[in-house]
């Protein structure tokens, strides 16, 4: 779950454009009100090349508001589009809500490079349901250009392993994801990383299957996952 103090959150993630690194830039949570603040890692985006919002141009002080902000929301679709019943099926939502379907769907558009994730607070939650993307495949499925159409497959409904990798130069808490034959799929997003490491060393019962496969040219968000961590 992604209750912390009674407040429901949200973490926003900018994915750099050339190297691809997600970096978390600031928390939205709700609780009567919403609340926008930035944080974690946006000190190292903005080395990077991330511009502070023009809603909130301040990068200390913390937003609020009674609805949920308008940048945030205009992510969306809009409620009385067609088909919205369907997108609300998708995403298990039996009736239209900004805020669950801003967690639900991530908002992320083609226009930049944020997106909204679910983060993993309640260690003690008796089951813990994420769905995500996973990170870098074309590196590892033979998948550069136009090749990506002769990479090994990947089944939907393949169950997949998570291996946690201490000895990565680049992250102690990196997460290595292979299929059964130990061929290496891609990694675990960064920012899911630290806490399911911490899962993984309670030895609780991980199940990791395939929900979509799309291969395109690039191939960076063509694996999608759906982990499910229950208590021994």
């Amino acid at each position: 779950m992604s209750i912390k103090d009674g407040r429901d959150y949200l973490l926003l993630v900018w994915k750099e454009p050339k190297t691809r690194r997600c970096y978390t830039i600031g928390e939205l949570s709700k609780n009567g009100q919403f609340e926008f603040s930035y944080g974690y890692e946006v000190g190292k985006a903005i080395e990077a090349g991330f511009e502070l919002l023009i809603a909130f141009p301040d990068i200390e002080k913390v937003y609020k508001n009674e609805k949920l902000f308008s940048v945030f929301s205009s992510r969306l679709p809009d409620p009385k589009r067609k088909g919205i019943d369907a997108i609300l099926e998708k995403y298990g939502l039996s009736e239209y809500d900004h805020y669950n379907l801003l967690k639900k769907s991530g908002a992320k558009l083609p226009i930049d490079n944020l997106e909204f994730f679910d983060p993993i607070f309640d260690f003690e939650s008796g089951e813990i349901v994420r769905s995500f993307f996973v990170a870098g495949p074309r590196h590892y499925l033979c998948c550069e250009g136009k090749e990506c159409e002769k990479s090994f497959d990947v089944k939907i409904e393949e169950k997949l392993f998570l291996i946690p990798e201490p000895e990565n130069k680049y992250d102690k808490y990196a997460v290595k994801i292979t299929n059964f034959k130990d061929e290496q799929i891609g990694y675990l997003p960064r920012y899911y990383a630290q806490g399911i490491s911490r899962l993984i060393g309670e030895k609780r019962n991980i199940f990791c299957r395939v929900i979509e496969v799309n291969k395109d040219n690039v191939c960076n968000d063509c694996i999608k996952v759906e982990l499910k961590i229950n208590k021994n």
